[in-house]
């Protein structure tokens, strides 16, 4: 069913879309290259395009396990802005669901891809582990990251190296590069506008090479109103890096990441809400009417009720439809120094310190009535907390630090080339929860911080990692056959202190007696230690152009969600829940011809103490709150395909790329109701991204790429109980245009202009969910509608 549609377009009107003509996806080459009696080695010949990935990266040549990636000649045609989770979408095997066309939102971001999702994956930026995930108190890959820096993303879907840091994957991690400082002083301008008032800058400066030093600076301001409701997101992105080579082996790096960003909420939804409102559905950028209700209260708690008490004025229950007071605000910055040398001839190390700071809030208006029943059992209990004035600004700090280090060595004697190395990572983080008052308990009136209506958490937790690793690569039958054989160690202790929820301030009896004392703060801690975990993989190469790959790997990872897990208020120590473990098994073909590319991998994953997110409605916001639940085991398994190719028939001009991935993933055990044997909730079974881009000339770029996510479901029993938990498959059609470079016609080669189209078709649906545990409705987010925006970019 087309959901109820009321979007009033604010377009800009931009005719990019004529350029590009309908076209049909390419599949697959079938070249065959003749073979030699000469020494078998796979040897990079390349499909060329000024919008191609790096053909040895995009296949992960040489890697054991399935690795695919984008590099920076494909990322140069992403929209400018756009999130870092979204440069997964055109690689095998990855569903991401964001919200809106950059996708900044990020309450509306989800990656799922083989039996895992977004907490379950590493993440890992010019060799810094980034931690968890999280939007409270972690460390998502898209506050540290502008497009414009990005020299590759590297993914490997099922098993990672063991030297890459991580304590939240299971399995899968993907390394974000940036690029070094260039050997040319110089730098970038751009400037971007779009529909929904988008404006954009950057700005790069460049030293050049000036005796081994060389250095960059960038700034982009990002500034949009949502594309749904009232409100604006406004992002301040800072990057800076200084290096210094003293020889051709041995360089020294300085990173420095600034991320400041603001944004307003939009709502999410049942399936049924949208239908009613339409996908356009936003809070309301005026005071409802049936807010203001009067209400006669002892305010100041003297026992009588007089004049000399306040009145509370918005006591209605709609007044949290207003779009005030629901704003969300992160200021994130990131120190890195890189070291590598070759210590003597064979012997090599890298070396990583860094440090992270974290801050930030986030803010939900609480009801009045909600906010009155919490403060009168705190107030009765004796806390220091104020009678509610109306609408109540719902404050959630966040903020902390991570601090680590990374050490790797590398030697390389006869055939073998010995790995070994660690990481130690010290991570604090501190949640606070409570509802303070507003002048004239208004969302519009000023904050009032000393008084409180009621406590909600205040806790800081605290991760402490260690890993270990030794790898082995064994080269024989003179290097066409690689044998890798790896181990890991992770240990990890966690520990929470303070209050953690509502029970630790003050507790309702059960039988409905005078309230009681909180169990106060409180002090819960849990050690998680791997058994040794074994990468082992082998890479043969069939000739010049051919080779074929296996891995085996085991994972273990720290509990999704652990703050969330412990920080549930109990009159006992809870037992802490197991950690994640994973077992992946790859077997895969790859091949680089000159005029096609690719790569094709089978994968069979294992998955105990599967922690899943479910979601409860919140009445207090009106939106849904996580929580997790182990569901037991989980099995996943499948193939990915993906190529490139560019026949000679079109002169090298028009080239096409495909991906293709079909994903069974299942629970093996039941869990609160929900059927063994039903598919994982958000993973589709199908998924399929291509396009074709042209090239007639220098100075012209056009592409048209499509992308389907196929039918999945909101829940863990395939929309049994609930038939509008059954999300549709979709196309995303998208496009661009790229004018720049040598041309005949007068134009300065150094400046472009990229018009980028998303959604061309203007596909109306629920793409985001929040996915449920019960048989109840799940919510959703809708797709953004087609949204365009042009860049003009000047090189000096």
């Amino acid at each position: 069913m087309r959901l109820v549609n009321l979007r009033q377009r604010r377009r800009v009107s931009l005719a990019a879309c004529a350029l590009m003509g309908a076209a049909s996806l390419v599949t697959s080459a079938n070249a065959q290259e003749a073979e030699t009696d000469s020494e078998a080695r796979f040897e990079t010949v390349v499909v060329e395009g000024r919008r191609v990935s790096q053909t040895d990266l995009a296949i992960g040549q040489d890697e054991a396990s399935n690795t695919v990636a984008v590099t920076r000649e494909e990322l140069l045609s992403a929209p400018a802005g756009i999130s870092g989770l979204k440069m997964l979408e055109s690689l095998p095997g990855f569903n991401v669901q964001t919200d809106g066309a950059l996708g900044l939102y990020e309450f509306g971001n989800s990656v799922t891809v083989r039996a895992f999702n977004l907490q379950q994956i590493g993440f890992v930026l010019d060799g810094v582990p980034m931690g968890r995930s999280d939007a409270f108190g972690g460390s998502p890959i898209f506050r540290y990251v502008d497009n414009e820096n990005l020299g590759s993303v590297v993914a490997s879907p099922g098993a990672g190296d063991v030297s890459l840091p991580s304590y939240a994957s299971l399995g899968p991690i993907v390394s974000y590069n940036t690029v070094a400082p260039s050997d040319e002083a110089g730098g970038i301008l751009s400037y971007t506008l779009g529909d929904d008032d988008l404006q954009r800058t950057f700005v790069k400066l460049e030293t050049g090479d000036i005796n081994g030093f060389s250095a960059y600076i960038s700034r982009s301001k990002t500034d949009s109103n949502l594309w749904r409701g009232p409100g604006t997101i406004d992002r301040e992105h800072i990057e800076g890096k200084l290096r210094y080579e003293f020889d051709a082996d041995t360089s020294i790096q300085a990173t420095y990441v600034s991320n400041d960003f603001f944004d307003y909420d939009s709502p999410s939804s049942s399936r049924a809400g949208f239908e009613a409102l339409g996908t356009d559905y936003g809070y309301s950028e005026t005071l409802p009417a049936g807010c203001i209700s009067p209400v006669s209260v002892d305010f100041n708690n003297d026992g009588v009720i007089d004049g000399s008490d306040y009145v509370p004025l918005q006591t209605g229950g709609n007044c949290t439809d207003y779009y005030q007071d629901r704003v969300n605000i992160r200021q994130d910055s990131l120190y890195a120094l890189n070291f590598e040398s070759d210590i003597v001839d064979g012997l090599n190390t890298k070396a990583t310190l860094y440090y992270e700071d974290k801050d930030g809030f986030g803010v939900s208006p609480d009801g009045y009535s909600n906010t009155l029943s919490r403060y009168q059992d705190q107030v009765d209990i004796g806390l220091d907390v104020t009678h509610p004035r109306g609408v109540q600004y719902g404050l959630s700090g966040v903020g902390g630090t991570r601090k680590g280090a990374v050490l790797g060595f590398e030697w390389q004697v006869a055939n073998h080339t010995v790995e070994i190395g660690g990481w130690y990572e010290k991570d604090e983080y501190n949640r606070t929860q409570k509802r303070l008052n507003n002048a004239d308990g208004s969302a519009d009136g000023a904050v009032l911080f000393d008084e409180v209506a009621y406590f909600r958490r205040d806790y800081v937790s605290v991760r402490d990692t260690m890993q270990y690793y030794i790898k082995d690569t064994i080269s024989l039958m003179d290097d066409r056959l690689k044998l890798q054989a790896g181990l890991k160690l992770l240990d990890i202790d966690y520990s929470l202190d303070g209050y953690r929820d509502y029970d630790d301030y003050v507790r309702r009896d059960p039988n409905g007696g005078p309230v009681l004392a909180g169990y106060g703060p409180q002090s819960v801690s849990a050690t998680y230690t791997s058994d040794a975990l074994p990468n082992v993989g082998a890479v043969y190469d069939l000739n010049d152009s051919d080779q074929v790959f296996a891995s085996f790997s085991k994972n273990y990872a720290l509990p999704r969600g652990a703050d969330d897990i412990f920080s549930t208020a109990t009159s006992f120590v809870a037992p802490a829940p197991d950690a994640e473990e994973s077992t992946n098994y790859e077997i895969g073909f790859r091949t680089n011809r000159p005029t096609f590319n690719g790569a094709a991998a089978i994968f069979y994953t294992s998955f105990d103490n599967r922690l899943v997110t479910g979601n409860v409605f919140n009445p207090a916001t009106q939106q849904p709150e996580s929580f997790s639940v182990n569901a037991g085991s989980t099995t996943a398994y499948g193939v990915e395909l993906s190529g490139v190719w560019q026949p000679e028939i079109f002169d090298r001009k028009l080239y096409g790329d495909v991906n293709i991935t079909y994903n069974n993933a299942t629970n093996d055990d039941a869990f609160l109701g929900n059927p063994a044997g039903s598919l994982l909730a958000d993973s589709p079974e199908w998924i399929f991204s291509g396009g074709i881009t042209y090239e007639p000339t220098e100075w012209f770029v056009a592409n048209l790429s499509t992308k389907y996510t196929g039918d999945r479901y909101a829940d863990f029993r395939e929309a049994a109980v609930s038939p509008g938990n059954m999300m549709e498959g979709y196309y995303l059609w998208s496009a661009y245009v790229d004018v720049g470079g040598p041309n005949n016609f007068g134009l300065p080669e150094n400046v472009s202009l990229r018009v980028n189209v998303d959604n061309i078709f203007d596909e109306d649906t629920l793409a985001f969910t929040f996915t449920t545990t019960g048989g109840g409705n799940a919510f959703y987010r809708p797709l953004n509608p087609r949204t365009v925006q042009a860049s003009l970019t000047v090189h000096f």
